[in-house]
């Protein structure tokens, strides 16, 4: 006879969540691992979750875009694609390739010294392989980081060489020869350059810094203060020759603003030692990026200028949510730029070309039920309740005894929930429960019982599941603003989670996305389809998603469609936050912000979607009233037949990544309870940042913390001892 099952309980079907239960029922690990995932409300996803409503229109949380260093999360969505084995006779969208597509086009809109908004859109080129190939480099160290800067920095020279000139190379010191050049030669080259007039030209800058190169390869046996003068000295020339001609050219402009920040970014490496020091990056991290910018020789024109508002604005890195304290960690913000601009496989961004519920979350939920995982559905996590000190072995962390839910709803029948619906042959969530299923549906129903809400109590009964019975093992994914509801016990035991709670913060975000009966160039958008981001508030992140207007079933014919987010300025008291009627409130503020974004500032982006107003008769409805003799007065009213979306839910807040706070991030590694661990893009989990990569990596450790597997190596961009 086999041995019995470890029971693991998966609390929150979220990235992390669902990663981690991904992981435990590998085949390969010949059901070692009984997993029950529990889920509040209807729909896995958490911050991810999307849902079908009318006209099968897709309602996302707020605007998912996957980057092509995503490993991790793409190497898990490959292999739950190819199990799945969909037939494509059937299903219009079988493989990972059919559920994301290349995008290159990358935009911010710089605001330009004389006041305009322009849009500035990059095409990235295509790399070697793909995301989630099996092989290449798992891991890169800062040292591959600062050579690849050094080479950017070459490249946009070059640019702006041929643009001011069209003259080829002009005459110079001579290139640096092969890797490997002795110290005592390589300072007589820096010596050379630096003399007067060795880097008078664009030529003599470029090779310059290819000397640079070879000097960084060569720490430490060339001090740092050495390389330092001849980079300042290089700086200094760049300043000269580049910024002058950037004077009524935006264009230039904005390539001597990247140059400025990687040249800052270049000499910080070296001055505060990275290449040697343990922590890499995270020796930083108690500076704001920008903070550490400037210090390192940035202007303010570069450290405010449009290529670093939208590295804020991504991160929805605000403290509070107050757009006037942008505040990121520097060493995870050059992790993420230089992870996102560096290691990028196939294509810079990958769109998804349906709701992610549809591309990624039902696929998993198919695949995890084939492997015998259970849902359990419509049930919220109340208390995580630890063992008694008695209870405690000599020396050992306490225990999760007992798992307290709240039960929402009970299953008509007793059987379990299925939750998917067909989407013209696509299994998709929708946006509400399906009532039919449920005991006593109707009546739930008339009550508007809001099954993910935190500010509806509402409960058909409790369930509460104990070690040994129901469980052996706990990983706990929800949402990092969830943590102090149902953590008390923990809390108060350890003085790490303490902490954490009160040094890691979170903000809510917004959400608006509209149909459009023009397409974006009808609007007035000059550009290619873009994703752009460096925006004005209240929606400072637009992409247009027009890709999925085939996948919805839309009466009224729809040319366009436009995601857009931002941040959310927190609640002014937790009085105010706790207060019965708290969502709708806001709610009802963040369609202010759309009516009144849409009238006073979209006119940026698209100038022909606005006359005195924004003409709110380009707006879709997935509901058309029927005509009448007397036609009401199109008003901005027509916001209501849109999607607009106050993410304030404790699991749905952002966890943002705080100077001086990361370090108080417990990792899936540490053991503060002996059987239990975490997972979620708040953890440590080698990327600390949120996004889709990071909770996947946090659930992959989480998995490996439980089982052994998967080995931290193939973790990747797990580089962390």
């Amino acid at each position: 006879m086999g041995s019995k099952p470890i029971r693991v309980a998966i609390v929150g079907g979220g990235c992390a969540g669902i990663a981690a239960a991904f992981e435990l029922t590998r085949p390969a690990l010949a059901g070692k691992y009984e997993v029950t995932v529990h889920q509040l409300g209807w729909r896995l996803g958490g911050k991810g979750a999307s849902g079908r409503g009318s006209a099968a229109r897709i309602e996302e949380h707020g605007l998912h875009l996957w980057m092509g260093f995503y490993e991790n999360a793409f190497r898990l969505m490959r292999e739950c694609y190819a199990e799945l084995n969909r037939d494509r006779a059937t299903c219009p969208i079988a493989e990972w390739s059919d559920a994301f597509l290349p995008d290159p086009v990358c935009g911010v809109m710089d605001h330009t010294p004389g006041g305009a908004w322009l849009p500035w859109t990059v095409t990235f080129p295509p790399m070697p392989g793909l995301p989630g190939d099996q092989g290449g480099t798992a891991n890169w160290s800062v040292a591959d980081y600062l050579q690849r800067s050094i080479s950017l920095v070459r490249t946009l020279l070059e640019t702006v060489r041929r643009a001011t000139s069209g003259a080829p190379a002009e005459a110079g010191p001579r290139e640096p020869g092969p890797v490997g050049l002795p110290p005592s030669e390589i300072a007589s080259l820096m010596a050379e350059f630096m003399k007067y007039g060795g880097l008078a030209s664009l030529s003599a800058l470029i090779q310059a810094l290819g000397l640079l190169d070879e000097v960084a390869r060569s720490m430490p046996r060339i001090p740092s203060e050495v390389i330092l003068r001849f980079h300042s000295a290089i700086a200094e020339a760049a300043r000269g020759q580049v910024a002058r001609m950037t004077e009524g050219n935006d264009a230039l402009r904005r390539l001597w603003e990247i140059i400025e920040l990687v040249l800052a970014t270049i000499r910080g490496i070296i001055r505060f030692g990275l290449l040697t020091d343990p922590k890499g990056f995270d020796a930083i991290d108690q500076y704001d990026c920008r903070e550490w910018l400037r210090l390192n020789g940035a202007s303010e024109r570069a450290v405010n200028s449009a290529f670093l508002r939208a590295l804020y604005d991504l991160a929805f890195a605000y403290e509070d949510g107050d757009v006037n304290r942008p505040r990121i960690a520097a060493g995870q913000a050059l992790r993420g730029a230089v992870r996102a601009f560096f290691t990028y496989r196939g294509s810079f961004f990958w769109k998804m070309q349906a709701g992610m519920g549809d591309v990624v979350f039902a696929p998993f939920y198919e695949v995890l039920s084939r492997r015998g995982v259970r849902f359990d559905f419509f049930q919220r996590l109340t208390h995580i309740a630890l063992s008694q000190p008695q209870a405690n072995a000599a020396g050992k962390p306490p225990h999760v005894e007992k798992l307290v839910f709240d039960t929402q709803a009970k299953i008509a029948g007793g059987g379990e929930y299925r939750p998917l619906v067909d989407i013209a042959g696509l299994p998709c969530w929708p946006s509400e429960p399906d009532w039919t299923q449920l005991e006593d549906g109707a009546r739930l129903k008339r009550e508007h019982r809001q099954f993910e809400s935190s500010w509806d109590a509402r409960k058909e009964g409790e369930q509460i599941l104990s070690v040994g019975r129901d469980f052996d093992l706990v990983v706990l994914a929800i949402g990092v603003g969830a943590v102090p509801l149902v953590c008390r016990e923990l809390i108060e035991y350890d003085p790490r989670w303490r902490q954490m709670v009160e040094r890691v913060k979170s903000v809510p975000t917004q959400a608006l996305q509209l149909w459009l009966n023009e397409d974006v160039a009808s609007l007035g958008w000059k550009g290619p389809s873009a994703n752009v981001s460096g925006f004005v508030e209240p929606f400072d992140t637009w992409a247009d998603m027009s890709q999925l207007i085939d996948r919805e079933a839309f009466r009224t014919p729809v040319k366009s469609i436009a995601y857009f987010c931002s941040v959310l300025p927190d609640a002014k008291t937790l009085a105010d936050e706790r207060s019965a009627d708290y969502p709708e409130r806001r709610h009802e503020e963040v369609r202010q912000n759309a009516i009144d974004f849409l009238n006073q500032h979209v006119r940026q982006l698209w100038p022909n979607a606005v006359r005195n107003e924004f003409r709110w008769e380009l707006l879709v409805d997935a509901e058309p009233k029927p005509p009448s003799r007397k036609r009401a007065a199109v008003s901005s009213d027509r916001i209501d037949s849109q999607y607009v979306r106050a993410n304030v839910e404790p699991s749905d807040r952002y966890v943002l990544s705080l100077p001086g706070t990361l370090a108080y991030r417990l990792s899936p590694l540490d053991v503060t309870c002996d059987n239990l661990t975490i997972a979620g893009d708040w953890t440590a989990c080698g990327f600390t940042e949120g996004c889709v990569e990071a909770a996947v990596m946090s659930g992959r450790l989480a998995a490996h913390a439980l089982s052994m597997s998967p080995p931290l190596e193939e973790i990747v961009g797990y580089d962390h001892p």
